[in-house]
């Protein structure tokens, strides 16, 4: 039994097909999801999200979120999704460097500000999880 897989970003729709299985990563750690699924919606973490279909698993790095899960569906709402072969690894570092230099210029006080630089280097910091989990 399967499971139709949906991953868009705000750039553009990343997938759309059915798949065997989902494992994302949820707000509250890890999820698996199988077809008949209870139905929720999760904030989701910046890191590592599989999918698998007639046996081949794919693994994308992606960033903060929201998945819908319907017994039938799984929708995930993204900032960015990347397979291992689009990840840019010196620009991925560099934006992090930047984004950790801003962090400390960053008065507390500015909390929006503060969260979007940490959400930018966590999304780095799963990009570059994934290239160094291939490599190795």
């Amino acid at each position: 039994m399967s499971l139709h897989l949906e991953i868009v970003t705000p750039e553009r729709k990343v997938f759309s097909d059915e798949v065997d299985n989902v494992y994302l990563p949820g707000a509250d750690g890890e999820m698996g999801i199988l077809a008949m699924h209870a139905a929720l919606v999760t904030a989701m973490e910046a890191g590592e999200l599989r999918y698998s279909k007639a046996g081949q698993v794919t693994e994308l790095a992606v960033g903060h979120g929201f998945a819908e899960v319907t017994q039938e569906k799984v929708t995930i709402l993204t900032d960015v999704a990347f397979e291992e072969d689009q990840i840019d690894e010196s620009a991925v570092e560099e934006a992090m460097k930047r984004a950790e230099e801003a962090l400390e210029d960053i008065d507390p006080a500015e909390a929006e500000e503060v969260v979007a630089q940490q959400k930018v280097i966590a999304s780095a910091m799963a990009q570059l999880a994934l290239k160094k989990k291939r490599r190795g």
